[in-house]
């Protein structure tokens, strides 16, 4: 029998330590637990672990006399998953440390035992003092890499801690209705038959929202592609491309699909979906396949069009920007551990390559939507602002949204903001 607290260690010192991400980690480890409970119990240790590792990894330098960072970094990891299960999800103290020192000995470092029992014990002794020092720096009581705390405070002011707030909570599961194949009203009777919580989004069309993650291959229409799962947030995109019937679409850096897919079941156009990664074109036709609709799925760099352009215009260009996705934290708490603020200069660069290539693609007339998940103004409103500087053929769109607030260029939605996720929108059209 897996023990899979030892299994959780090592998968988390591989996300936190080796730079692999969550998914894989998830991928790589939950199959060797048989038990449907055990593989939840995994995900849950996992993703607080990763959400959480930057709020407890630095205490540990308090509690033990030497590191074990680099010599024992599973062993380290498990003791971050201790406080974990004490702190984040509440275990009753006996059970959690009783586990986690039993999960020493599954790891076959049973001279540790006794280590992993003390550290966890003092930490339950000095408790108040030593959440009083970490709540002390928005990094460490919010868990966030001090540069990224650093650049919302300047970028947000006023918002930043309710942004790094809303990171650490639980996002509810957002669903988009497939109007090709069925209704809205229609599905979320079926999910309440079958004992879900679902409804219909307040504003979004096509939305529907459950409280809580599950298994959406077990709920009614997944295998008839009924529905895909999208963050709100992600669903406004097809509104601002208000595309129709008839018309040449490019969605560019377009796996997995998501959005691509909803301009499809929006109207019937000819749609091409650009992605530089051959092995994410899979994803994109896996989704198109499930859902029922018909791209062309193209392999090229959106900063390179002579390499996969035919020469004629589109109606609608779709930029969802490569960018260091930190307006989705809170789906994808492993991102702040893997990005660096180094990451940002090259990332702007990339956008501004991207958008500079892909605007003579755009017919008179036509409409370009720029897209990022992130709230960082250096890749967003930023670099569509100083483009524009150039362009006198491109005029930014004035628009509002029910959430989120103006930029100087565009709307930003910031985490938590209607419950979505963080994401930057601006919509230009060519004279």
């Amino acid at each position: 029998m897996t023990d899979t607290r030892a299994l959780a260690a090592q998968a988390l010192a591989d996300v936190a330590l080796r730079g692999t991400s969550l998914r894989e980690a998830m991928e790589r480890h939950a199959p060797k637990l048989a038990d449907g409970r055990d593989r939840a119990l995994l995900m849950a240790l996992l993703s607080d672990g990763a959400r959480w590792w930057l709020r407890f990894d630095p205490v540990l330098d308090r509690l033990l006399e030497k590191s074990l960072r680099q010599k024992e970094p599973v062993v380290h990891a498990l003791l971050v998953l201790g406080l974990v299960q004490l702190e984040i999800l509440e275990m009753p103290a006996y059970a959690a440390v009783a586990a986690t020192v039993q999960a020493t000995r599954a790891l076959q470092r049973p001279r540790m035992a006794g280590l992993v029992n003390a550290v966890l014990r003092r930490w339950q002794r000095e408790r108040e003092t030593l959440l009083a020092e970490l709540d002390a720096k928005p990094q460490t009581r919010h868990a966030h890499p001090v540069w990224l705390a650093r650049m919302l405070a300047r970028d947000w002011p006023e918002q930043a801690d309710a942004v790094m707030a809303a990171d650490n909570v639980e996002p509810p599961l957002m669903l988009r209705v497939n109007h090709r194949r069925t209704e809205r009203d229609s599905l979320i009777e079926r999910l309440r038959l079958d004992g879900y919580t679902a409804d219909a989004h307040a504003w979004l069309d096509d939305g529907i929202v459950l409280p809580h993650s599950t298994d959406v291959t077990r709920l009614p229409g997944f295998a008839a592609g009924e529905f895909a799962v999208q963050d709100g947030a992600a669903q406004i995109a097809a509104d601002l491309a208000d595309v129709r019937d008839g018309q040449r679409v490019l969605d560019a850096c377009a796996a997995p699909g998501g959005k691509a897919c909803h301009l499809l079941e929006r109207a019937s156009v000819a749609l091409t979906a650009l992605e530089f990664d051959a092995k994410r074109t899979q994803r994109i036709s896996q989704n198109l396949e499930r859902l029922g609709l018909e791209a062309s799925i193209v392999v090229g760099d959106a900063g390179e069009p002579a390499g996969w352009w035919d020469g004629k215009p589109y109606d609608r260009i779709l930029i969802d920007a490569p960018c260091s996705a930190a307006g989705v934290l809170r789906r994808r708490p492993d991102v702040r551990l893997h990005r660096r603020e180094s990451d940002l200069a090259p990332l702007a660069a990339q956008q501004r390559r991207i958008l500079a290539a892909l605007w003579p693609l755009l017919a008179p007339g036509g409409r370009l939507v720029y897209i990022t998940c992130s709230m960082l103004r250096a890749e967003n409103d930023a670099v569509v602002g100083e483009w524009l500087k150039d362009r006198p053929d491109a005029r930014a769109v004035e628009f509002t949204l029910p959430v989120g607030q103006a930029a100087s260029v565009g709307w930003q939605v910031l985490p938590g903001d209607g419950d979505l996720d963080g994401m930057y929108y601006a919509v230009l059209e060519k004279a």
